[in-house]
């Protein structure tokens, strides 16, 4: 096999496509405009949005025809998306959005990376709901993870946001492309019963069977305002407020078969070090620094950032010193995991307008792991 310069935005497209993806609707963004590029030379269709609002609105509009669809965009179009998201995830429609982070705050620098959009996705849905937020942390991660945000969006109904940044979709490195793995289908589980299709009523897994808009044989309704199992627009009766709760704890269970992760224990290490994304080169190089020089010190690289799975609580928890590794000014990630509170034992390193090094971080280590 031979080894070929890619990207993470050709990798991207490239999983979504062998996952299924049917159709791209994207408004060009940097630094997301790679991979609106490669979705029209790769995607069967793809519609072209005159803005990012658009886009998302035509995805949805073909996740409600029982298509799987994904867009991409950045900070500044991402925001313009916020109500869509709000919408898709309250009528349970299955789209992947692709969210390549550049440097804030507001427009910032669109060819300057960074890991400043975390604290915006998590809770993002109004009344503090979660929908899934994955990250890769290399390109092997980009291709297998676009596809697995379309499989978790068809299998829980909902929206998936694949978190990366402007060095992973950008930076071309050296990569073995024929040996990449296979991908599960993306599929939408749907209704095939003759009775009256109630299109919020949920079994066991939580997650309603599906009908598209214009069903021949059934009524379907769609709605984004509270709603009962039928469908029907409710005020905060028990029904409605049931399946409104549902709507959380449907990601909460489902998720549990979609936790990713890499954990590189070190027998005896009482510090761990936690990143995500683009910081994980450096974290994985910081660890073999440290490791030569003889300190002792495991490595966390989160994939499924949200919702925090109660597997990377535990992990975090059997350690006394923990150290987080990510590339924006206020420790994102680390607020999410342990709030607002400092505590001595807990601690990060941060960059803003520039990737976190590997020395940077065995410092932190150094200075707060013994």
């Amino acid at each position: 096999m031979s080894k070929k310069m890619v990207d993470g935005s050709l990798l991207l497209v490239e999983g979504a496509v062998r996952a299924g993806v049917e159709f791209y609707s994207g408004y060009p963004i940097t630094p997301a405009n790679s991979i609106y590029f490669g979705a029209v030379r790769r995607v069967p269709y793809v519609l072209k949005a005159p803005d990012e609002i658009t886009a998302l609105q035509w995805a949805s509009g073909l996740a409600a025809a029982g298509r799987v669809p994904m867009t991409a965009t950045s900070h500044a179009g991402f925001s313009l998306m916020v109500e869509t998201v709000d919408m898709a995830f309250m009528m349970e429609l299955p789209v992947s959005i692709i969210l390549a982070q550049r440097l804030g705050p507001s427009t910032g620098s669109a060819t300057t990376s960074a890991q400043g959009d975390l604290s915006m996705v998590n809770r993002m849905v109004s009344g503090g709901y979660n929908f899934p937020v994955l990250s890769p942390s290399n390109l092997r991660d980009c291709f297998w993870l676009a596809g697995k945000s379309l499989e978790i969006a068809t299998k829980l109904r909902t929206p998936v946001v694949v978190l990366t940044s402007k060095e992973m979709v950008g930076t071309e490195r050296s990569f073995e492309i024929e040996d990449l793995p296979n991908l599960s289908h993306a599929q939408l589980k749907y209704f095939h019963e003759d009775e009256e299709y109630l299109p919020y009523a949920a079994g066991e897994d939580l997650v309603p069977d599906f009908l598209p808009l214009g069903d021949d044989d059934h009524q379907v309704r769609m709605t984004a305002s509270t709603h009962d199992k039928k469908g029907i627009l409710s005020r905060a009766n028990p029904d409605a407020m049931a399946n409104t709760a549902r709507l959380q704890d449907k990601i909460e269970k489902g998720m549990k078969q979609f936790i990713y992760y890499d954990l590189d224990e070190q027998e005896d290490a009482n510090t761990l070090l936690v990143s995500y994304g683009v910081t994980s080169y450096a974290a994985r190089q910081a660890v073999k620094k440290l490791r030569k020089g003889g300190q002792k010190v495991s490595l966390l690289v989160v994939k499924t950032l949200l919702p925090v799975a109660k597997q990377i609580q535990n992990i975090l928890s059997s350690y006394s010193n923990v150290v987080v590794a990510e590339e924006n000014l206020m420790g994102q990630y680390k607020r999410i995991l342990y709030g607002e509170i400092e505590g001595s034992d807990i601690s990060s390193v941060n960059s803003i307008g520039r990737l976190v090094t590997p020395s940077e971080i065995a410092s932190e280590v150094n200075a707060n792991g013994i």
